[in-house]
């Protein structure tokens, strides 16, 4: 009866994404949308990411009529930089789950597996304990993005 039990409760093996190498160019704006399903409740998300050569990556995370959820910048060396936060969106979380996720996404430096995979070219799957991301990239422009863009001396003071 335990082994029953137990068998029926066994979950699925966690998938780990790491891309080979960044699937956009080194400059551009990603614009992508999301549906974040949090303990059961689903959002929709837009997010732009703008990437520099250098390896700066910003991201700003709005909801459907435009308020910001999230803006972090990540500098090159995978530091996390919160430029604004909401209430939906704790600094907290932002760094230690947004940020981790653009690195996964990106093929940037982490510290932990990437809980995710790549079902196409424009569409990933991010599935971590708490939230499931289901992610589309919708435009990819590229080119130079603003140097102010990658400033962290103007990120939110902790």
């Amino acid at each position: 009866m335990v082994l029953l039990g137990a068998a029926g409760c066994s979950t699925p093996p966690k998938t780990s994404f790491r891309p080979a190498s960044t699937p956009f160019p080194a400059e551009a704006l990603v614009t992508q949308r999301g549906v974040l399903t949090v303990l059961g409740r689903q959002f929709t998300l837009n997010g732009y990411l703008a990437l520099s050569p250098t390896g700066g990556k910003r991201l700003v995370v709005t909801e459907n009529f435009g308020s910001v959820l999230a803006d972090v910048l990540i500098t090159p060396d995978g530091v996390a930089h919160v430029m604004r936060s909401s209430r939906a969106l704790k600094p907290k979380w932002i760094r230690r789950y947004l940020a981790a996720d653009v690195q996964c996404l990106t093929g940037g430096t982490t510290v932990e597996e990437c809980p995710g995979e790549m079902i196409s070219p424009t569409h990933y799957l991010v599935q971590r304990r708490w939230y499931k991301l289901d992610l589309q990239t919708v435009n990819v422009k590229p080119g130079p993005q603003p140097a102010t863009m990658f400033d962290a001396s103007r990120a939110e003071k902790p």
